[in-house]
Order: structure tokens, then C-alpha cells, then sequence
């Protein structure tokens, strides 16, 4: 619950990222044809979804970084982005983690200071401006987005104390800092990972070096590309070691959206089942893109530039732009993409 007296921070001081370098292997073959924030959710590419949300709170800056199939990501972006949005590229060589991704980006998102990263991978909307300055009031480093979510069960959950700092990440629990002012109580509460940080620019350091060679050169070291992951490899020793105060905000979930893209069944639900994005506009109808008429009524979306003979069969289905269904074709609870149909729910 917002404090009383806090007032919405205006977020146009802000830089952001969007975290899209993952292989998405979860959500394979789709991911075999395009990187997994340029899949289209009710014909549009969930990054671009993801840049309307960062729009709409004020942020005009975004960093994208890029690996797996970097050019479909451009391509998404380049036909659907907020207008006057300045967007820049941090193409990887090679997957460097969430925390490398960060490192890498540092010099852009140091830029302000504090900046938003999420994860390029779920459909979204949460008051980002609010919980800004919710940030900012609490003089935390590091303020994670949680939410009250019964998919914890499976996703896991972050725990926090009663002042809101992080006690467990997943299974592992945080060790309580020789600084009295930044020790970490018992859990009190508890809530699933949203993909969402807020960094002030004092967290924008204390970088980890696995697998870095050892060297007399430390410039040689300090540009090492290292892979890591921002909060088991970089923010838990952090938080151990009192260098840094990482909290959290936990979100209702009868008022926030959460809804991940990470599988093929996920991504079919969410497509199906489109919810409803308020900061977007409210229904699916203001914040889709173009769709044409499924030609039975059982559910389908369809890209407007796919063809779909009349004699063609669809159950439950979604048809990616530019794709001709076979004449006579008949699937169910899948995907026809690449030239192909790609059943996403296993046999019962």
C-alpha cells in the first residue's frame, strides 16, 4: 500500500531497459522463427506492448539488448514503438545473463539517476510511476517489483522483512548484514518476481567477475564480458556483504497484470485469453493490432496479412502474419507459424 502523502513521480527522468537477449528455449519451435519479445500477442510484438507501458509512465529512453535473432527484434520495434521514444541496442556476442546485460549497460542507464529494468518476456501493467517514487521515498539501492500471485507456487517467491528488504531469493535466504542498519528481519511477506527493478545509480557497481581470468592487467579485467545473473551472482553477495540496501514493493494482483510468455502453452493462453491492460487503453479491442475475422468462431486469432482458406479447420489457434493456412488444414490449440502448425498443449 502507497503511503500517505507519497506523490507520483513523474517518470521522464528515467531511463529504462528491456531485457531481450534470452535464447527462449522454453518456448521452442516458435522461438526458432523470431526472438521471444518479438512474438505477436493479439498481433503485436510483446516488446512493443512493453514500450507503449514504459510510454505511458513518462519514459522516453529505452535500451534493448539483443542476442538470439537480434534482426526480428529491430524489425518488431521498427513497425510498432511509442512515437518520440528514443531507442538504443546493446547487441551481445554472446548471451551474457541478466546481470551482464546490465553491466553492459550501465553507461546508458547511469544516465539518470534511477532507472528501470524489466524483462522483455510477459505482458504487464503495473503503475510504474508510483511505484518510482516509492522507490525513491524508501532510500533503497535496489527496489524489486513483486506481486501477490498464487503462481509463486511454481515460479518461486522473493521474502521480505517488515521494513521491505530482501530476505530469500527463491530458496536461498539472505544472510543478515554486520550493519545494524542494514540487517534483514524475519520474513514477513512474500511475492513473485515481476521481471521489474528499479536501480538508483549507487547499485550500478560491485560488478562480479566469474570466470574472469586472473590478470596484472585490470583494465584488461574490468572490460571482461562476464555472464551472470543479476540477482543470485551480483545483488545476494551485495546485500551479504552490506554494501547495498535491496528491498522490494509487492503489487496487487486484482489491480496489476502479470502474464509470462515464457512457453508455448503461456503464449497461446495469453493470446486466447488477452488480458486487460488499463495503461494500454483497458480491452483487448484499444490495445490489439491487426487481426482479420476468424472464419469459424471458435476462438482464433489470426494476423490481418495470413491467409486462411474457407475450408480450412482452426480450433483455438493463432496464425502469425504473413502465413498461408493450407487449403482443407485442420489444427487445434496450437500455432501455424513458419510455414508450419505447432501444437502448444500436450495430449490429454
Amino acid at each position: 500500500m502507497e503511503p500517505t502523502g507519497t506523490q507520483t513521480a513523474r517518470s521522464d527522468d528515467v531511463r529504462a531497459m528491456i531485457l531481450a537477449a534470452g535464447l527462449g528455449s522454453r518456448l521452442r519451435p516458435l522461438t526458432n522463427y523470431r526472438a521471444k519479445p518479438a512474438l505477436p500477442v493479439q498481433g503485436r510484438p510483446v516488446v512493443s506492448l512493453l514500450l507503449e507501458l514504459l510510454a505511458h509512465n513518462g519514459v522516453d529512453q529505452v535500451l534493448i539488448n539483443l542476442h538470439h535473432l537480434p534482426e526480428t527484434i529491430r524489425d518488431a520495434v521498427a513497425g510498432d514503438h511509442p512515437e518520440g521514444m528514443t531507442i538504443r541496442w546493446s547487441e551481445e556476442p554472446r548471451p551474457l545473463g541478466t546481470g551482464g546485460g546490465i553491466r553492459r549497460a550501465a553507461g546508458f542507464l547511469s544516465g539518470s539517476d534511477d532507472c528501470i529494468v524489466m524483462a522483455g518476456d510477459m505482458l504487464l501493467d503495473v503503475d510504474l510511476s508510483r511505484l518510482l517514487a516509492l522507490h525513491r521515498r524508501s532510500g533503497r539501492d535496489v527496489t524489486l517489483i513483486l506481486r501477490e500471485d498464487s503462481r509463486g507456487r511454481d515460479f518461486g517467491t522473493i521474502g521480505i522483512d517488515a521494513r521491505g528488504l530482501l530476505t530469500r531469493i527463491g530458496k536461498r535466504e539472505v544472510s543478515q548484514s554486520s550493519d545494524r542498519d542494514r540487517s534483514v528481519g524475519p520474513e514477513q511477506r512474500k511475492g513473485l518476481f515481476t521481471g521489474v527493478r528499479f536501480f538508483s545509480n549507487t547499485a550500478l557497481s560491485g560488478w562480479p567477475t566469474l570466470d574472469c581470468p586472473q590478470s596484472a592487467n585490470a583494465a584488461q579485467d574490468a572490460a571482461q564480458e562476464v555472464a551472470f545473473e543479476d540477482l543470485r551472482d551480483w545483488l545476494a553477495p551485495r546485500i551479504e556483504a552490506g554494501e547495498i540496501l535491496v528491498g522490494a514493493e509487492i503489487v496487487d494482483g486484482t489491480t496489476s497484470v502479470w502474464e509470462p510468455v515464457g512457453t508455448p502453452a503461456e503464449y497461446l493462453d495469453v493470446n486466447l485469453c488477452p488480458p486487460c491492460l488499463p495503461s494500454l487503453g483497458g480491452d483487448v479491442k484499444t490495445w490489439g493490432g491487426d487481426l482479420r475475422p476468424s472464419p469459424t468462431e471458435d476462438g482464433n486469432v489470426i494476423a490481418g496479412s495470413a491467409e486462411v482458406p474457407a475450408d480450412a479447420s482452426l480450433d483455438h489457434c493463432v496464425v502469425w502474419d504473413r502465413e498461408r493456412v493450407p487449403d482443407g488444414f485442420r489444427g487445434r490449440d496450437g500455432v501455424y507459424a513458419g510455414n508450419a502448425f505447432h501444437p502448444c498443449r500436450s495430449p490429454e
